[in-house]
Parts: structure tokens; C-alpha cells; sequence
């Protein structure tokens, strides 16, 4: 590694103290900041907190002006007084409203107003502005105000009361031009059954800012009450939580209701007094309102180019569309807390950071001291030697060679892992055996590798791979000889690592290397230095001999291969390439072990029955075969399968073992070749009978001679029941064999002669086994003799399916079979009955239920991740593509494509085979038409059809297995038209 030029160097304890003084820096300032932000949090938090208290103030004083008033006109409205028709009548509320005005300091006034015009106020004084402004006597508590209409005049009064509601004077109002039913609290009042409450406004009289309480009083009165709001800004301004914030409660159209400043909240317009609007209040609530009323709304906001802490909620009460409270906190005054709780952090930690640095400088001197020792420390880890002391202490100037010496170490860990891994990676042994010599030669810088390995038969020592100047050489060309290492012939450099020894390091001149003169001709060197170690599994045994060669250049690089480290890091590269060769070489074994055993089994299998001999070993031609052309195939159904070895394989196993499930089978059902073959052909039962008829025929011709009949007669009867017997039975034997069909007449046939008797003395439960004779048990015991038909089904003859043998619909498999009701049916006519073949139905299931078996079978192995779908497979080959197959319907689209090549190997191979006891194998074209007329009718995968026709893997097939007389000529075009694929 190349060295930093030496002005750049720096004594390690000045890093470290840059690097301490960084970092507590890079602290102080994270932490600085973390507290700003969590504490800003927190105000902004609390600030949350306290914006939801003065809302529920403000609300909760909202309702304490409003609740007591609607109690209070509730009441009221139930006087009958308020229905007097005139002032003397209606002044005897003037006592129970004035002291409900002294009790409600916040009413304005309480008043009165009819449906013909006429008004009754009562309006405390209780402020010499009010006075003022009403021109009261001094002494006057209490003003009335009082307007009757009649048809043709308005009398209207101003009656002033002292604290005892004792009149004090009365004036005439002349002009007067109020008229309560025009106000709209009169008219809401009278079309609402309930209370009314006004939005806000100011109240002429007084000026002040409040709002009106209504409500309906009999049919046509409305009694009022105005309130005034004047608390609510009181109660704002206790809430001003820094000196520059805003609160302000207003309604719906954007006025001021309640400002801290109440003395803003009313303008005079056109001489007229007015709310003020809250926008004109400040700029902050102007650029507020320009955003819009929602109704609910926390955030932060840049209004006047100022950051302002915003809150804003609507409240119910105060009119009917309620009001709004809003509050701006100008954010740099809600943050000053954590503003200075910033600064003082940052104060903290630059005194922090200067009372640290002497600490940080000693400390670095303190850890620089033991690095000089670490160096010779990496070295001999550098060397594999783990067992060499701690390290000591050191200057640290050194710590330039501890850094130069730490990078080797990494190189070399680094490159050492790099050749595991790769070694470990190959899944072939040759190519194993290259990337070994190719890694170990590249690490090593040598210039060629030369690997040996033991045979495990004889024990010689044999060349394996060569490799020099950077690329493969053939052993046969340089002619590198093995050895035999009984007879000691091994050369010097190659004896003791090939024993079990520690490595040897030597060196060959021309004239010593004797055999291997060509490889030094091939590098062009006069001598070279051997570097030999052995290799070794993890038993210890030798398994070869690894051999690097170096040129000898007369540089003084040259001995560098021969250094104690070099060799150590080849000797470890040899254990790990040891390891790779034993784990290649039993992995090769363990498959041969298993592809051995699956053939054994399919062997067996096949042996099993000498009409399926081969059928196993056959079946796997065919699929290779086709895959084989699926894979070199560049038609779309076939573009994108490229099997990998591992997915050879595993298409290889399942071939093997696609009818594994057959050792299951009883032979004499896979044998069956007549349809009373069970053990075996009770034909030979059926003849006997017929042959007991034939004698029961002469006896009865003997007999009639003994009774002095008609000769003749009697000869004409016995030939002609000779004959028929013989005719009959001819034609039973013809049933047995079975065929392709039976015609109904010959099922019927059957049926008459079965019903011919013949007489049994001999009890037939005798001599029996425990099982059978409990079949005999289901119906009782006939007495002796016993005519009998000749042909029987007997209750015997139903033989019960196990429970453990019944398929439920819901099986994890996903089978979908039909069970037959009974294991088997052995009634003579019921067989004998068999419309095609020799089997019955429970007899064809019995041969399909194989491959429920094969399946069971093969998903019960523990099959590694690369061979899990051997038994999707080989599970497959009887599925049709239209899903009617078995054993579990699958379609088309559930099937992979490996599966659906073993159905048509199996077929094709069912077809031609001569070894079956119930058909003779069909030709070459016959077999192809009838796969044709299979794949039209979407029973097996078209486009694999057409493949396999189109590559002649049918007569490729043919010449290695079929008989001569099979082969005939194939039109081709017209097998695939047939299957609907031409063209």
C-alpha cells in the first residue's frame, strides 16, 4: 500500500484531539439544538394547553352572561302581568324586573313589546353616563320607558324611579317613532316557540356592545333583554399571554365583540354608531380574516412578515350563528424561553469544550502509547500465528506502520474470503478443481499451479488440473505423470505434503526437473521455486497435493512466495479448497448413490411385472428427449424454459419415479390378463362346471338306458346338451379375454347361461381362511346339495374397502377420485361382464390409485429446495389438460410444463409398448393418430405435441426401443392436422 508523503503526517494524539474537540463540538451543538426543539415543543405544547383553557373561559363566560337571562325570561313570560294592556297595568312589573336588573348587573334593560305597537322598558342607571346620556334626575335609579298606540294617537313617556321605585318625574316623548314589531328580535321572537338571542350590535341608547335575549310571551307579547358584553373583554384581556399577542372574540361577519381594548370595539359611521371590525383592529387580525373564518384551526402562521402562533375556534353561544375567539401570539415572544435556553446550551458547551480540551489532549498521548506493539500484533495475525503476546506499549509515530500493517491484514482476510466464498460457490467438481488453481495462483502472485489428487480406489497420486501463465493447460500435452505412493517414487518437493506433512518449499533447476522440463519451457524460466502443501479433509486424510510454481527472475521479489506468510495464507487457501473438493466429491457420490437407487427402484418396479419390464426406464428417454428440444426451442411457448442443472435434475429424478407408487399395486391386478384372473384364472372353475354338466349329461343318458328309453332319443338329448355345453362354455372363454367392446347381445347372452344350475354336495366353507370365511358368513349355509348357477355373484365375492384406504374430498393432496364402494368385486358374471379390457371399476382404480401413491411417496422425502417439485412433476402424467385426468383434474394452466412432457411420454410409451398382457403394441402412425385425436380433444398439451412430431423425437425413440414391425412410415402434416396444429 502506498505511503502518505510525510508532510501529511500527524502524531495520532493531534487527530485524537481534533477529533475529541469535533465531536464534543458536534455534541454541544446537537444537543444545543435537541433542547431547543424539545423545549420549543414543549411551549408550543403548553401554548396548545393554554389557547383550549382561554377558549373554555371565554365559552364558560359566555355561558354565565346568556344561561342566567334565559332562566330569568323564562320566568318572567309566565307572569299574566306582561299581558296588561296599559301603563298602569304594566307598571306593576316594574318591580319584579328591577330587581331582576339588580341581580343581573350585566342586563341592560328588560322590556316589553305588543302586537299593536305599545312598549314597556325598564332600564337600570347605573352609571352618570347613562344619566347624562338619558338627561335622568340625579337621584334616578330606574328609567321606564312606556309607548301605548291607539287608533288615532301614541302616547309615549319617560317615568325615572329612585332605588325604592319611587317616582320621580315623567316625560312626554310627543315625536316618538320606535315601534318594537319592526325590531328584529320582536319578529324572531314571535315566529320562534323559544328563546331568541340577536348577533351582537351596539345599542343606541347606551352605546354599548351587547345583544338581545327574546322570547315569546302568550301569543303576541315578546318579552326581551339586553345584554351587555362588556365582561368579555375584560376576561380577554386577563389572557394576553405575551405583551404583543391578540384575543379577540367576534361574530360571524368579521366585527369585534370583545377586545382587552374595549374602547376600539365601536366606531361611529354616518353618525351612526357601529361594531368595529376586527380587521381594522390590527394588521396581524387583518391578514388573519383575508385567509377565511374556519372554524376550527391551530397553526403557524407569517402574517406581516412576523411568524405568529395562531389558535382559532367558534363558540355557540352569542347569537345565532355563534362567535369566534381568536388568538395570535407572535412566535419569537411565546419562544423566548427556549431562545435563551438555546444560548445558555451553547455557552455551556463552548466552556464544556474548553475545559475538555486538556483532557482530550492527555488522553490521546494515554491511547497512542500501546499502537506501536499492535503493529508487530498484525503481523503475526497476518501470519495465522494467534498465539503471539499482547501487545505493549509504543510511540505513536509508529502509528503510519500500524496502518500500513492493519490495510495488509484486511488485504489478506479480505482476499481469503473472497476465494472461500468462490470456492464454495461451484457446484462442479472440474470446474471447481479450475477456479482452485486459478484463485490460489492469482493470490499468491505465482505464475502457475499444479493440483494432485488421491485416487480413492488404488491410492496414486494423479494430476488434476494445470494451470500456467494465466490460463488452463491440458496434463496430456506436458505429459505430467501421476505416482504411486506405496512404491516411493514421489518426488522430493511432493512426498511429504502427499503424506500428511507440513508444506515444503523448494527450488528446480532445468536440469533437475526431470518431467516437468516442459513446464519450465512454458514459462520460459531456467529454475523455479516450489511451494507444496498438502490438502487435507477434515478427518486430516490427505486428498492431493497442491503445487505453486514461482519464476525465479533473480529479483529479490522472488523470495517473497517463500515467506513464512505467504506460505501460511496458501496453506489456508488449501484447507479451504480441501473442504470444497471432499464436499464436491461426496455430493457427486450421494448423487450417484440416489440416481443408483431411484433407478434400482424403478428397476424393481419393473420387474415387478414382466408385462411393464421397462416402462420406468423408458419413460424418462421420452421426457428427456423432449425437453431437450423444449430447451433448444425458440418458439414462444418454449422461450422462456432454459432449465438450469439443478431443474435437470430434477426433472431426471422424477422421470425415474413417476410410477413409483406402483410397488403398492398387487402383481395379479397389473397382470390381470383375463377378466377371471385374480391369483389366478378361475376360467378354470368356470370349465369344471361345465364339465360336471357334460357328465351330469351322460349320466342322465345312462340312467334313461337303465329305464328301457328310446335310445335314440335319449342320444339326440345327450349330443345336443354336449353341444351346447361346449358351445357355451367356448363362448365364456372368448368373454374372459376381453377386448376393445361387448355387444349388449353378448352381455345378454351371459346373463342365460348363468342361470344354468349345477348341484354342489361339498360344503364350500371348509378348508377356508379366517377372512374368507367371514365373507361366507353375510348370508346363511345352504343344506346339501345345492343347486348352484353356473355363473355367480356372490355376496363373497365383495371384498370391503379399509377406512384408512378412503380419500376424503377435503385431503391435503387435492385428490379428486371416485372410490369405488368395495376393494374389490370377484363375482363371475359381474367380470365376466367387463365392457373393455379385463378390469373392473374397482380393479381400474386400484391400477390409477398408483399414483396417489407415487405422490405421497415422493412428497414425503425430504427433497432439498432445488428438487421440491419432483413430485408436482412426476405426479402429473396422467392430468389432461381439460381437467378431467387424475388424480387431481388439474387444467392446463395448473400443470408446469415438465409435468405435462411426462403425460406425453407416458402415453406414447403405453402405446407402443408389446409387453402388455392385454393389447399388442400399435404401430408408429396408429400410435401418433390416436395422441392426435387425445390432443384435439385437449387431453394432452398441444404445442408439446406438435414438438415432439416436428423434431422426430417419435422416431428417434423408435429406432432405440420399438420392434421393426412397429416402424412405419408417419405422414407427418396429417398427424397435425388431425390434432388441429397445421398450418
Amino acid at each position: 500500500m502506498p505511503s502518505r508523503p510525510r508532510d501529511r503526517r500527524f502524531p495520532l494524539h493531534v487527530h485524537i484531539s481534533v477529533l475529541f474537540t469535533l465531536l464534543l463540538l458536534l455534541t454541544g451543538v446537537v444537543l444545543g439544538l435537541f433542547n431547543y426543539r424539545q423545549n420549543s415543543q414543549i411551549i408550543v405544547s403548553s401554548s396548545a394547553k393554554l389557547f383550549e383553557r382561554i377558549q373554555q373561559d371565554v365559552q364558560k363566560d359566555l355561558l354565565h352572561t346568556y344561561q342566567p337571562i334565559r332562566h330569568l325570561l323564562s320566568l318572567l313570560v309566565l307572569d299574566s302581568t306582561t299581558q296588561a294592556n296599559d301603563l298602569q297595568g304594566r307598571l306593576a312589573l316594574l318591580e319584579p324586573l328591577a330587581q331582576a336588573l339588580r341581580d343581573n348587573p350585566k342586563l341592560a334593560s328588560l322590556y316589553l313589546g305588543y302586537a299593536d305597537g305599545d312598549f314597556f322598558m325598564v332600564r337600570p342607571l347605573r352609571s352618570d353616563a347613562v344619566k347624562q346620556l338619558l338627561d335622568a334626575p340625579d337621584e334616578a335609579a330606574y328609567q321606564v320607558w312606556s309607548i301605548e298606540r291607539s287608533a288615532t294617537a301614541v302616547e309615549a313617556n319617560y317615568l325615572f324611579f329612585d332605588d325604592s321605585l319611587n317616582l320621580i318625574e315623567q316625560r312626554r316623548r310627543p315625536r316618538e317613532d320606535f315601534d318594537p314589531r319592526s325590531r328584529s328580535w320582536y319578529q324572531s321572537a314571535r315566529a320562534d316557540s323559544g328563546q331568541i338571542t340577536t348577533a351582537p350590535y351596539v345599542f343606541f341608547s347606551t352605546q354599548e356592545v351587547g345583544t338581545t335575549l327574546a322570547r315569546r310571551a302568550g301569543q303576541t307579547t315578546v318579552l326581551a333583554a339586553d345584554l351587555t358584553l362588556a365582561d368579555l373583554s375584560a376576561t380577554l384581556a386577563q389572557h394576553q399571554v405575551t405583551a404583543n399577542s391578540e384575543v379577540i372574540l367576534f361574530d360571524a361577519s368579521g366585527n369585534a365583540v370583545a377586545y382587552p381594548d374595549s374602547t376600539r370595539l365601536v366606531m361611529m359611521h354616518n353618525g351612526a354608531p357601529h361594531l368595529t371590525p376586527a380587521r381594522d383592529l390590527s394588521p396581524a387580525l387583518a391578514a388573519l380574516l383575508a385567509d377565511g373564518l374556519d372554524d376550527q384551526r391551530q397553526d403557524v402562521m407569517e402574517l406581516g412578515k412576523q411568524r405568529w402562533v395562531i389558535s382559532r375556534s367558534q363558540l355557540q353561544e352569542g347569537g345565532p350563528q355563534g362567535l369566534h375567539l381568536a388568538l395570535l401570539v407572535p412566535e419569537d415572544e411565546l419562544l423566548a424561553d427556549a431562545y435563551r435556553i438555546r444560548w445558555q446550551g451553547a455557552l455551556v458547551t463552548l466552556t464544556t469544550l474548553l475545559l475538555c480540551l486538556p483532557l482530550g489532549w492527555l488522553t490521546s498521548r494515554l491511547v497512542a502509547r500501546p499502537l506501536k506493539a499492535l503493529v508487530l500484533e498484525a503481523e503475526a495475525i497476518r501470519r495465522f500465528d494467534f498465539d503471539y503476546p499482547a501487545s505493549g506499549r509504543s510511540p505513536v509515530l509508529e502509528v503510519d506502520q500500524l496502518a500500513e500493517s492493519m490495510a495488509r491484514m484486511k488485504e489478506t482476510i479480505s482476499s481469503f474470503l473472497d476465494i472461500a466464498a468462490s470456492l464454495s460457490a461451484e457446484t462442479r467438481f472440474d470446474t471447481l478443481l479450475k477456479r482452485v488453481l486459478e484463485e490460489t495462483v492469482a493470490i499468491s502472485a505465482a505464475h502457475g499451479g499444479l493440483i494432485y489428487l488421491i485416487d480413492a480406489d488404488n491410492g496414486r497420486l494423479e494430476p488434476h488440473g494445470l494451470f500456467l501463465g494465466g490460463t488452463q493447460h491440458s496434463l496430456g500435452k506436458h505429459a505430467i505423470p501421476g505416482y504411486d505412493k506405496v512404491t516411493g517414487e514421489l518426488p522430493a518437493w511432493l512426498q511429504q505434503p502427499a503424506s500428511g506433512g507440513a508444506s515444503t518449499v523448494s527450488s528446480i533447476g532445468f536440469d533437475q526437473a526431470g518431467d516437468y522440463r516442459s513446464l519450465l519451457q512454458t514459462l520460459d524460466s531456467p529454475r523455479a521455486h516450489l511451494v507444496s502443501t498438502g490438502l487435507h479433509n477434515r478427518q486430516g486424510d490427505t486428498l492431493g497435493v497442491l503445487v505453486l510454481l514461482h519464476c525465479d527472475r533473480g529479483e529479490p521479489s522472488d523470495l517473497a512466495m517463500q515467506s513464512p506468510e505467504r506460505v501460511a495464507f496458501v496453506e489456508a487457501v488449501s484447507g479451504v479448497a480441501a473442504l470444497c473438493i471432499e464436499s464436491q466429491r461426496l455430493l457427486e457420490r450421494q448423487k450417484q448413490l440416489l440416481n443408483a437407487f431411484i433407478q434400482l427402484i424403478a428397476g424393481a418396479i419393473d420387474a415387478k411385472s414382466p408385462y411393464t419390464g421397462g416402462h420406468c426406464q423408458r419413460v424418462p428417454e421420452i421426457t428427456l428427449m423432449l425437453a431437450r428440444a423444449a430447451a433448444d426451442s425458440d418458439e414462444a411457448a418454449f422461450r422462456d424454459y432454459r432449465p438450469s442443472a439443478e431443474e435437470w435434475e430434477a426433472l431426471h429424478i422424477a422421470a425415474w419415479l413417476h410410477d413409483c407408487g406402483k410397488v403398492t399395486t398387487p402383481e395379479y391386478v397389473v397382470d390381470k390378463a383375463t377378466k377371471l384372473e385374480t391369483l389366478y384364472d378361475r376360467i378354470h372353475e368356470v370349465r369344471m362346471r361345465f364339465e360336471v354338466l357334460k357328465r351330469d349329461a351322460w349320466i342322465a343318458y345312462w340312467q334313461g338306458c337303465a329305464q328301457a328309453g328310446d335310445l335314440a332319443q335319449l342320444a339326440a338329448l345327450r349330443d345336443e346338451m354336449l353341444a351346447t355345453l361346449d358351445e357355451e362354455f367356448a363362448f365364456v372363454a372368448r368373454s374372459n379375454l376381453g377386448g376393445e367392446t361387448m355387444a349388449d347381445t353378448d352381455l345378454a347372452r351371459l346373463q342365460q347361461i348363468a342361470k344354468r344350475t349345477w348341484t354342489r354336495t361339498l360344503d364350500d366353507r371348509l378348508g377356508l381362511s379366517w377372512e374368507e370365511a367371514k365373507r361366507h358368513e353375510r348370508r346363511p349355509a345352504p343344506s346339501l346339495p345345492v343347486e348352484e348357477p353356473l355363473l355367480a355373484d356372490k355376496p363373497e365375492h365383495l371384498i370391503e374397502r379399509p377406512a384408512a384406504e378412503i380419500i376424503p374430498p377435503d385431503n391435503p393432496w387435492g385428490f379428486k377420485l371416485e372410490v369405488p364402494e368395495h376393494k374389490f368385486n370377484r363375482g363371475e358374471l359381474y367380470n365376466l361382464s367387463i365392457g373393455r379390457g379385463t378390469l373392473t371399476g374397482e380393479e381400474r382404480y386400484i391400477i390409477n390409485h398408483h399414483i396417489v401413491q407415487t405422490i405421497r411417496m415422493l412428497e414425503h422425502l425430504p427433497f432439498p429446495p432445488h428438487l421440491r417439485n419432483v413430485a408436482e412433476i412426476a405426479g402429473g402424467h396422467h392430468e389432461k389438460m381439460d381437467g378431467s385426468g387424475y388424480p387431481k383434474r388439474l387444467r392446463r394452466e395448473q400443470m408446469s410444463l415438465p409435468a405435462r412432457m411426462m403425460a406425453i411420454a407416458d402415453i406414447f410409451e403405453a402405446l407402443t409398448a408389446v409387453d402388455r398382457p392385454y393389447k399388442k403394441g400399435k404401430l408408429l402412425s396408429e400410435s401418433l393418430h390416436i395422441m392426435a385425436d387425445m390432443c384435439k380433444n385437449a387431453h394432452i398439451d398441444p404445442q408439446l405435441f406438435g414438438l415432439f412430431v416436428r423434431t422426430k423425437i417419435y422416431r428417434h425413440y423408435a429406432e432405440r426401443f420399438m420392434q421393426a414391425q412397429q416402424i412405419d412410415e408417419v405422414d407427418e402434416h396429417a398427424v397435425l392436422t388431425r390434432a388441429g396444429l397445421a398450418g
